[in-house]
């Protein structure tokens, strides 16, 4: 059915401005003033802002890790994103080494498919690069539409890729068109020192925090960012937490290096005292990166307001307190690493960036949305409020408070790790592709509704564009 959204204050990367939107057939074909659609089901924006629908592009969905699985899969995760007003994810697809990458690919659509409840895409590990990596590229990012390549330098002899095969992806990334991901920290030196304190006896959750210091974040970062410039690549450097790796971001954009950063609301709220909390609730928040020093959050609010950082990302990699983090009740080694974030991501930036005067409006919808879509080759079918395109929109009302909480959330996880934290604004309406997924704060998507998406190559002039090519507001002044 055609639908025409009024009274609302439409938010775009570039503008903000009051006008109608007709949604017709799943896209946007109107923006403006007094427009005429009969027949239309009206929805009433009054008082809310209307945002391009949030992409997130780093999740880990029906994930393995550690001897178990995440608890969130594609219908569940899917569903708490769509609550906190993301419409698009893209997931990360593991490979495993000496396999084809179409087994990985085919793993993760069997995991997908008639589950997820919004649209999705996949990132592709690389955990090895020789000549039969190299022939399945063309196939991967031409038919499989996949155009996002992540390399781990860390979690040595699990995931841990070496410089050769990092170096390796970059130079195949610039020639098919593709934008390398890392996760940088050196996994070498994290596995001496966790090693070093299991041994000693040092096996609470703070020591995942200590035995994973800033410094080699920061080492790594830097050595892919100058991998990237000699190989004239292009680079993502995903969950940011410190200063350390902001500085090396920075340094490397300042010699001209194609180097992106993303961070996360964990890191922007949360710091390393929650992995010191007693009766083992520390396990809570033991992903990787880990928190880190309070002082921090200030580097990456300000790497986001001057653009030094792009997106933001929520790393969803949920796992049970009970029968999950506690596998590691004796040994940090053994917690399974990660959070449940996709829910929040949204409302927290919002209430502690946009309300606090750390970031402006329009900069919240590029980093929720509009940058990742040109990064991750989704623009402009996703990521802004045009006509011609997805009609993924957020009706969102700045001035609704909540507490996060478990009692409340959608994530099939038994935690919250915002828990008992208030925040003001949040989706009160989804629409994916002009169909609900949320309305009035209830869910009533479908499962197996969303669609796989094939992303277009990555354009270098693109995650440039600041007026997305045109002004609607200046037309419509």
């Amino acid at each position: 059915m055609k639908k025409l959204i009024k009274n609302g204050t439409i938010v775009t990367a570039a503008d903000t401005f009051t006008a109608e939107i007709v949604i017709e057939n799943g896209k946007i074909s109107q923006i403006g003033t007094n427009l005429s659609a009969h027949g239309a089901e009206v929805i009433d924006a009054n008082g809310c802002l209307v945002f391009p629908g949030g992409i997130d592009p780093h999740t880990h969905l029906d994930m393995p890790f550690g001897g178990t699985v995440t608890k969130d899969d594609f219908e569940t995760g899917t569903m708490a994103a769509a609550f906190g007003g993301t419409t698009t994810i893209i997931d990360f697809c593991l490979t495993n080494k000496g396999e084809p990458l179409k087994n990985a690919i085919q793993t993760w659509h069997a995991k997908s498919k008639e589950k997820a409840v919004i649209d999705y895409g996949f990132h592709l590990m690389i955990a090895e690069m020789n000549e039969n990596v190299l022939n399945e590229l063309p196939y991967v990012i031409n038919e499989e539409g996949i155009t996002s390549f992540k390399v781990f330098m860390a979690y040595k002899n699990v995931f841990q890729a070496d410089d050769e095969t990092l170096f390796r992806t970059l130079i195949s990334a610039k020639e098919h068109g593709a934008l390398v991901m890392v996760h940088a920290e050196n996994g070498d030196v994290i596995d001496y020192l966790t090693k070093k304190a299991v041994a000693e006896g040092n096996t609470a959750p703070i020591y995942h925090a200590l035995t994973r210091p800033p410094e080699l974040e920061g080492e790594a970062t830097g050595r892919a960012a100058k991998l990237t410039g000699l190989a004239n690549s292009q680079l993502y450097v995903v969950h940011v937490s410190c200063a350390e790796a902001v500085e090396k971001i920075t340094e490397a954009r300042s010699k001209g290096f194609n180097v992106w950063g993303e961070t996360c609301p964990q890191y922007l709220v949360l710091d390393q005292s929650y992995l010191e909390r007693p009766n083992f609730e520390g396990a809570k928040y033991v992903w990787s990166p880990p928190l880190r020093e309070k002082w921090n959050q200030e580097v990456l609010w300000n790497a986001l307001k001057s653009g030094q950082l792009q997106t933001l990302g929520s790393d969803q990699c949920s796992f049970d307190f009970k029968g999950q983090k506690d596998l590691g009740r004796d040994d940090f080694t053994k917690i399974p690493n990660g959070g449940p974030i996709i829910e929040d991501r949204l409302s927290i930036l919002f209430s502690e960036g946009v309300r606090k005067g750390r970031i402006s409006l329009n900069q919240f919808v590029d980093l929720t949305s509009t940058r990742a879509a040109k990064l991750f080759g989704l623009f402009p079918k996703k990521g802004t409020i045009a006509v011609g395109s997805d009609a993924d929109i957020v009706i969102f009302d700045p001035n609704s408070e909540r507490i996060i909480s478990v009692e409340t959330h959608h994530m099939a996880v038994d935690y919250n790790a915002f828990e008992g934290m208030k925040v003001t604004g949040e989706p009160v309406s989804v629409l994916s592709r002009g169909e609900f997924v949320i309305r009035d704060k209830q869910f009533v998507g479908k499962p197996g509704s969303g669609r796989y998406l094939k992303r277009a190559k990555y354009n270098v002039n693109i995650p440039f564009i600041q007026d997305e090519t045109f002004s609607i507001k200046q037309i419509l002044t």
